[in-house]
Formats: structure tokens, sequence, C-alpha cells
């Protein structure tokens, strides 16, 4: 199993940590979640075993796109993708700066949510991006009739910047830099974090 790469304290939720996806190990249980019901917005509904274990083996590959695999409490429970927009489809539709970085991230669907849960994931993932000095702006592309992720959004400071046509969506392709990030970053409860 992978070792931790990042990992940060939430004090009311508890520990969340961050390793790299073995597409082998790992395959299973996210061709579960990828291909719930809940998970649509991932276009992989109709994805067979062995298409998610070919699409992060690509992942772990590729010098320009990584896949994590986040813990809570020690328990996988979201999924997280970080990568370079100018080599995705996202980056031929707007002008990649340096220091942009491309994410997406997927919460395990869940019959027992805990109130305040998916805003700890993506300041887990937004303290990850931002972790790394070189980082500027993150990038995400949402599908617009995504609503729920659009407020997600919002909350930790991304900023919609136009509605652009991807590969099996039309999408709100947003932006957050560490300026706009600051005041959801000074909202969120205290956490202590390590790398």
């Amino acid at each position: 199993m992978s070792a931790t790469i990042f990992a940060r304290q939430d004090d009311r939720l508890g520990q969340f940590a961050l390793r790299r996806v073995d597409p082998d190990t790992d395959a299973e249980l996210l061709h579960r979640w990828l291909t719930h019901p809940k998970s649509v917005f991932w276009l992989m509904q109709n994805a067979q075993l062995t298409d998610v274990q070919e699409e992060f083996r690509a992942i772990t590959a590729s010098p320009t796109h990584e896949a994590l695999l986040g813990l809570h409490n020690g328990r996988p429970a979201f999924l997280v993708e970080r990568y370079d927009p100018a080599t995705e489809p996202a980056g031929a539709a707007y002008d990649v700066r340096p220091g942009d970085v491309g994410m997406h991230f997927l919460v395990a669907p869940t019959d027992t949510p805990l109130h305040g849960f998916t805003r700890a994931v993506i300041t887990t993932v937004m303290e990850l991006l931002f972790a790394d000095p070189a980082t500027r702006r993150v990038v995400v592309e949402p599908d617009v009739r995504n609503r729920s992720v659009h407020a997600l959004n919002a909350a930790v400071g991304f900023r919609v910047e136009r509605t652009v046509s991807l590969p099996g969506k039309d999408a709100y392709l947003s932006t957050c830099t560490r300026e706009q990030y600051a005041p959801a970053a000074a909202a969120a409860p205290a956490t202590t974090r390590s790398e």
C-alpha cells in the first residue's frame, strides 16, 4: 500500500489523508464508487472493472496526471485527481497560465453522510494543492448540471470564468487563486497539516 503523501487534522471530523492510487488493489473499490448513480458526472456509469484498472494504470503512468485515494480516519472515503490542464481537453478551452493545476474530486457514495464532510474533503484537496509553492491557481471544469459541486466550489473561492464544451459535457470552467482561497481557509474549522 502506498505511503501517505499529505494529511490534515480537522478538529471536528478527524484525520484526512491522501495516498497514491494503486490501480490493481484499489480498482474494485473505485469501480463501485465510479459506477454508483451518485457518481454520474464522472462519466463512468457503464465502466467494467477492467476499464477502471486501465484508466488508473494510464493515470499512474502519466507524468502530468495523478490519482490519489483520500482516507478519512484511515478508511477510503474520496478520490482526487490532479493534472496539468495544458495536457487535457480543458487546456484547449482557456489560456493556461504557469502555476495552473487541474483538479477533480469524488466523495464516496454513502448512506450515512456526515454533516460538513464534503466541505472538509474539498478543503483537504485545496490544502494539498496549495501546499506546492508552484501552484498559483486551481482549475476545475464541473458539468453545468452538477449544482451541488458548484455551491461547494464557490464556498472555497472558485469563480466561474465561462461555460466550455468538453468531451461528454458542457462545463463551468472555474478557477481559484491562493488569494481567493484564503478567506475560505480562514473560515474553516481549525486544522493542522503534515506531509
